[in-house]
């Protein structure tokens, strides 16, 4: 309200949108029986965007009090002042309607402090005494956060958005004479009882686990399920081929490519806001459209790329509802991205697959995978298929392709679908071919 007065004396168009973000932070972590770590924290911004001059301007800051309001406002109109493109944002003023969102009820604000640090110290002792071959566990932690949304303008436009989560996780050391083996298991939940140490310290001894006296496989190409979490992490680096941001800067080859066939057939990918208990469902999107599921590619075609209101324009089409806010910045983004699930089971996919290879874990995302080209080669773990069965454990393996060859080449989807501390997920996929 106080920006709302100072605008009215300053020389900036009446057109201005204000976004608000804060949010809590809780976190702690056990190390030998002992609380090692323990951080709690509250986070709040505001950003402005105006018209001065006839340019749109922005500005954003941390502190709320008098002078950081004429101080926003002189960002705005310095930032205006210096701009040098002609192409310019808008202040959108609203949808008609927007979505009724169903939400997974969150107890964060009524757990205690004292609950989540039992829940942790709970969670290494669990951990550590899974199986006598694990030596150690350098990190058991539970943490909650919760976040709050407020987007405003001139116009009258007035919406709110507010998530808590509860977030958990432990990793292990694990021993068998030479061999050693590091892994570990993440849960997510919107409910204090939905984190169970005892499933998460059982999952992550036995992932570790089966890491132990892993060995690489010879050179050669291979019929490669990617599992959930794997192809989780690959469309996690490669989703901004999807972006028409990218598109348009020519950093994406599935520019203009909309209605043409750019996946095999059993592959369709959704972006879908509206998803209950997704990290990134919302009623709208950082510039105020209403949010809306969509697929991106049904069943092998390329039906949109990802908009928000600026691209759109540029290419003559709707947004899509995926603008997000990075600091003052808006930018293209995906809500809860995916890769729809199929019916069968990762061993149903091993017995199809007959002999071949199971990723389970990428490293080198970012300096091996370039999401321009789609050309990836990451440093892989996982375990051999043989005869259709679980075979020993690998590691120290390349596995190498291209991203926009691979959804070609996907010839099967699971039914395990699987989101962890990420908004974009993934079921097993198999590869007819990778090298």
């Amino acid at each position: 309200y106080e920006m709302q007065r100072s605008l009215v004396g300053s020389e900036m168009c009446i057109r201005d949108r204000v976004y608000y973000h804060g949010g809590d932070s809780f976190n702690v972590s056990a190390l030998d029986g002992e609380i090692s770590d323990y951080k709690v924290a509250s986070s709040c911004g505001v950003s402005l965007r105006g018209m001065f001059g006839g340019k749109m301007g922005s500005a954003s800051t941390e502190a709320f009090d008098a002078d950081a309001v004429r101080q926003l406002i002189d960002g705005v109109k310095e930032s205006a002042t210096l701009l040098e493109t002609d192409e310019q944002d808008e202040i959108f003023a609203g949808e008609e309607r927007y979505p009724t969102i169903e939400k997974e009820e969150s107890d964060v604000a009524t757990t205690s402090a004292e609950a989540k640090i039992e829940k942790c110290l709970k969670l290494e002792a669990l951990a550590k005494a899974a199986d006598p071959r694990i030596v150690r566990v350098p990190s058991a932690m539970v943490a909650s956060s919760s976040s709050e949304v407020i987007l405003r303008n001139s116009y009258g436009l007035n919406l709110q958005d507010s998530g808590s989560y509860f977030f958990s996780y432990t990793s292990l050391v694990a021993k068998d004479g030479a061999s050693t083996a590091v892994n570990g298991k993440v849960a997510v939940s919107s409910r204090f009882d939905g984190i169970d140490p005892e499933k998460i310290a059982a999952d992550a001894a036995k992932e570790t686990l089966s890491q132990l006296n892993a060995s690489p496989v010879p050179t050669g190409e291979y019929r490669v399920i990617f599992r959930y979490d794997a192809m989780q992490s690959l469309l996690q680096t490669f989703w901004g081929v999807f972006s028409a941001e990218n598109a348009q800067q020519n950093l994406s080859l599935f520019a203009g490519k909309e209605g043409e066939n750019v996946a095999a057939d059993v592959v369709t990918i959704v972006d879908d806001p509206l998803m209950k208990g997704g990290l990134a469902t919302s009623a709208f999107d950082g510039e105020g459209s209403a949010s809306r599921t969509k697929k991106v590619v049904d069943s092998g075609k390329l039906t949109t790329i990802l908009h928000d209101r600026k691209t759109a324009r540029k290419q003559g089409v709707s947004s899509t509802g995926n603008a997000a806010r990075v600091g003052g910045r808006i930018m293209v983004a995906p809500t809860n991205l995916y890769i729809a699930a199929g019916e069968k089971s990762l061993d149903e996919l091993m017995a199809d697959v007959g002999n071949g290879v199971v990723i389970t874990e990428l490293a080198g995302l970012h300096a091996g995978a370039n999401p321009s080209s789609g050309d990836f080669s990451l440093l892989s773990k996982g375990y051999t298929i043989e005869n259709g069965k679980r075979g020993r454990a690998v590691e120290q393996i390349t596995v190498a392709g291209n991203f926009y060859q691979l959804l070609k080449d996907i010839t099967d989807v699971g039914g395990d679908l699987l989101f962890e501390t990420s908004p974009i997920g993934s079921p097993s996929v198999l590869v007819k071919s990778l090298s």
